[in-house]
């Protein structure tokens, strides 16, 4: 059944839209802007509940077609469970990036250009997330880069402008692989409408320039998620990044990608994918590795994090490699967990640098400073054991979920090489905080008497708690979620009709 006309698909990029517009106009008054543009995002966040609720209990995808234009013809806005709960955990974290920044210290934040450029970013965020056009997302994906890099590039970090040229030129070539795939595609089958093109394929999946496409549209996803060997961007450009717009860009930002993969794994390329899971399989275990290795022999608490995000990718690549329903619903629940944590923890780390005389999160500069606030090491151990699968936070829920897909299937070398991740994980997470919490302040150091506030990742930290004890709600809507990408024929009839 297409469902035409429903404006609660759209509202949430029409929000995020408007409401950087606005505070540009009312850049002058900065804590106005501030305060308009938490609002916008918190109304957003509140729309994406609604959203997801309507599209879980409805049981059918929600689709508006811009301008009354009926697909393949027109511009399609669709939310089906994976994407209405996507853009509703984006908009989450979003949300509590902006909390954050409202109490943190950094002098980027006064820019009259910060708070509408952090809502430009989830504009293509969710918006990337919302489309069911092909070149609409790369448009999508281009707003979020050009957003982050501005972002990255006014940051109180010397380093900003030199890594935001990096990002963005790096981007820049994956937004031509892009172009390539969709050229080819549309070559191929004269559409670009994802639902439309799915249908096509399954027509007719043997066309010569197929596996070209897959190729560049995989290429463009591994970027975008920073995979292992396509992430040499990703701990410089994280590194630099005020510590608001590091917390999001290192958990949610980065999912765009494994967003990217499913689609094409469950949707636009089920029969053509068997070597492509493999290799994001090889790729998941190497980044494990990469990622957590790098994370423990690096020099600084937030490149740590930045590396540590590789590795925890690789948890959630392999599970999709794997594809097996219980598999995909470990790739929702880690996905969720992730996002939550990782930026919990980044703005942990920002919220002790913020007390160094120096803003820096070197672990030179801010060994013991964590004595000055005891209750972020707390919450950042939690966080700690929440990404190594510790319970009774989520993660353990994630990553029991991971091992007994592994096990269903009898992917037992991949499940050693997943737990020795795992242990990795725990050693970098306690080294950093026996650097910042446990060793004593030395003495010559003078901490600043204020910093940023912890707010927002206690509420990120709590809400991970909270699933990790009460964890059916989550379990029910991956399970609901992995049912529905696995009928791909509902999201094809939602917005093609018929």
């Amino acid at each position: 059944m297409q469902i035409s006309g429903n404006y609660l698909a759209i509202l949430p990029i029409v929000t995020l839209l408007t409401g950087a517009a606005i505070g540009l106009l009312i850049r002058q008054h900065r804590r106005l802007q501030a305060g308009w543009s938490f609002g916008v995002i918190l109304f957003a966040f509140i729309n994406s509940l609604f959203l997801l609720a309507k599209v879980w209990i409805g049981g059918q995808p929600i689709v508006y077609q811009i301008g009354g234009w009926s697909a393949p013809f027109g511009i399609s806005i669709v939310a089906d469970l994976l994407s209405a709960t996507m853009a509703m955990m984006s908009l989450l974290v979003i949300s509590a990036g902006i909390l954050y920044a409202l109490g943190c210290k950094d002098m980027v934040t006064e820019y009259p250009t910060f708070y509408p450029l952090f809502l430009m970013l989830a504009v293509g965020l969710t918006g990337g997330i919302l489309t069911g056009d092909l070149f609409n997302l790369f448009v999508f994906a281009e707003l979020m880069v050009i957003s982050a890099a501005i972002l990255t590039a006014i940051s109180d970090d010397k380093k900003g402008v030199e890594a935001a040229y990096k990002y963005f030129y790096i981007s820049l070539v994956a937004g031509v692989f892009l172009l390539f795939s969709v050229g080819a595609l549309y070559a191929s089958y004269g559409t670009l409408n994802i639902a439309d093109l799915a249908s096509r394929i399954q027509a007719n999946p043997n066309h010569i320039l197929m596996p070209i496409s897959m190729v560049f549209m995989l290429a463009f996803f591994m970027v975008k998620s920073a995979v292992v060997p396509f992430h040499f961007w990703q701990p410089d450009f994280h590194t630099a990044a005020p510590t608001p717009v590091h917390a999001v860009l290192s958990s949610v930002v980065v999912k765009l990608g494994i967003y990217g993969f499913l689609r094409m794994t469950t949707l636009l390329f089920i029969d053509q994918m068997d070597t492509a899971k493999l290799i994001l399989v090889i790729l998941g275990i190497v980044g494990i590795f990469f990622g957590g290795l790098g994370a423990t022999a690096t020099y600084d608490a937030k490149r740590m994090l930045a590396y540590s995000t590789l590795g925890q990718l690789g948890f959630i690549l392999i599970a999709i490699g794997w594809g097996s329903h219980l598999a995909l619903m470990a790739v929702i629940v880690y996905s969720f967990n992730h996002s939550l944590l990782k930026a919990a923890m980044l703005m942990l780390a920002g919220t002790v640098s913020s007390r160094a005389p120096t803003k820096t999160a070197a672990f030179t500069a801010i060994t013991g400073l964590g004595k000055v606030v005891p209750v972020s090491g707390w919450l950042f151990l939690l966080g700690g054991m929440g990404l190594a699968g510790i319970p009774p936070m989520n993660g353990f829920i994630s990553k029991l979920i991971l091992i007994r897909s592994g096990i269903e299937i009898e992917e037992y070398l991949p499940l050693i090489l997943l737990l020795v991740g795992s242990i990795i994980t725990l050693v970098y997470v306690i080294r950093a905080y026996q650097k910042i919490w446990w060793v004593q302040l030395p003495e010559q150091v003078k901490p600043k008497p204020y910093g940023d506030m912890f707010l927002a990742p206690a509420i990120l930290i709590g809400l991970s708690l909270l699933l990790g004890i009460w964890s059916e709600p989550l379990l029910q809507l991956a399970e609901a979620t992995v049912s529905s990408m696995n009928i791909p024929a509902n999201y094809i009839l939602a917005v093609l009709g018929g």
